[in-house]
């Protein structure tokens, strides 16, 4: 099942139009994978100070389908897709949460495959991700 974290949107996230503005929806998939970590136990921060490395997004793709707007509250997703030695692919989804208290279904707004990848946090070169943390996204 796939962690779901809410967001509304706020006037800073949109554009002239009064839409999203597209790249904000990284940023809410950005929020919703920390998230996602977090409850697995793993924090970016200690990732850094204990185990010298990181994440980082190596590469993302994403489908636009419907904009979201002002007020409008979304349901930010985050799925293991994939894993290897030194990288993980998330699918996400950005989804405007029913207005009727769940009687309908979400609409689904954008969707995307994130690749993130475990890089030396002193180098920034690509290693192999700490098998402390891979085996919690078995």
């Amino acid at each position: 099942m796939a962690f779901e974290f809410p967001i509304r949107v706020y006037w800073e996230d949109t554009d002239a139009g009064g839409a999203v503005f597209y790249g904000n929806y990284l940023k809410f998939m950005e929020r919703a994978r920390t998230e996602w970590l977090r409850v697995q136990g793993i924090e970016q921060r200690q990732l850094q100070e204990q185990m010298g490395g990181m994440f980082i997004v190596s590469h993302a793709q994403l489908e636009y389908l419907l904009p979201a707007h002002l007020d409008d509250q979304l349901l930010v997703t985050a799925e293991r897709q994939s894993k290897g030695g030194a990288s993980l692919t998330i699918r996400q989804q950005v989804l405007r949460a029913s207005a009727d208290g769940g009687a309908t279904p979400p609409t689904l707004l954008c969707e995307g495959k994130i690749r993130i990848g475990w890089v030396d946090g002193t180098t920034m070169r690509p290693a192999r991700i700490p098998n402390r943390i891979l085996e919690q996204f078995s």
